[in-house]
């Protein structure tokens, strides 16, 4: 690791020394940060994948309904059924911060009623299978937004952890190495100086006692 240019003074080596303390300071609050963020992304990983296995498993099931109800039914009729929503939906989004990082709080809002009624179509035109389908696609409708809302907050939070983890890095192998050769460099530049001066010392001493 070069060091860096600087003048051997006691000056530069105070300075330093500072700087080296802060450097140090700096890099423990920056890996506690990395840590912490790496323990809630863990956290929020594992509830994505729950989360994500669950739906994926709730919307396969919908989807064999719906290829069974498409065995009896009309298929221009079901097409129909599902591109024309009955309710509407809002979205507020909001911010919360987990250890700096601002991450989105999505307010879903719609009517809680539409789980008893999320489609008005005529039975006739209906079979078990094609209401079981409507039935789960409703259900699983909370749990799509919860993933929109985790996925995006692991997707921020990734981001900063390798900020973070950058930073430290250049800290612990670069910035703190710099400075701990350079205060050692100027160390030993400012004892030698010491050595030479007191040798400078004993030689004008000892010529004084010559002469007297």
């Amino acid at each position: 690791m070069a060091r860096l240019t600087v003048n051997p003074t006691r000056m530069e080596f105070t300075r330093l020394k500072k700087q080296l303390t802060t450097a140090t300071r700096g890099h423990k609050l920056l890996k506690d940060k990395q840590d912490e963020l790496m323990r809630q992304f863990i956290l929020l990983v594992r509830k994505n994948h729950q989360l994500r296995q669950e739906m994926e498993a709730e919307l396969q099931a919908a989807m064999a309904n719906v290829v069974l109800a498409n065995a009896s039914i009309n298929e221009a009729f079901i097409e129909e059924l599902f591109v024309l929503p009955t309710e509407t939906m809002e979205l507020a989004v909001t911010e919360k911060n987990i250890m700096s990082v601002k991450v989105p709080v999505m307010n879903f809002q719609y009517d809680d009623q539409l789980g008893e009624a999320p489609l008005e179509y005529g039975y006739l035109n209906s079979n078990a299978e094609l209401d079981q389908a409507i039935e789960q696609f409703t259900k699983v409708l909370p749990k799509l937004l919860a993933l929109t809302e985790i996925e995006k907050t692991c997707q921020l939070m990734a981001s900063e952890i390798e900020k973070t983890r950058r930073r430290v890095n250049a800290l612990e192998y670069m910035t703190i190495p710099q400075l701990e050769e350079t205060i050692y460099y100027i160390q030993m530049k400012l004892e030698e100086n010491e050595r030479a001066e007191v040798t400078r010392l004993i030689k004008i001493k000892d010529m004084g006692n010559e002469h007297s």
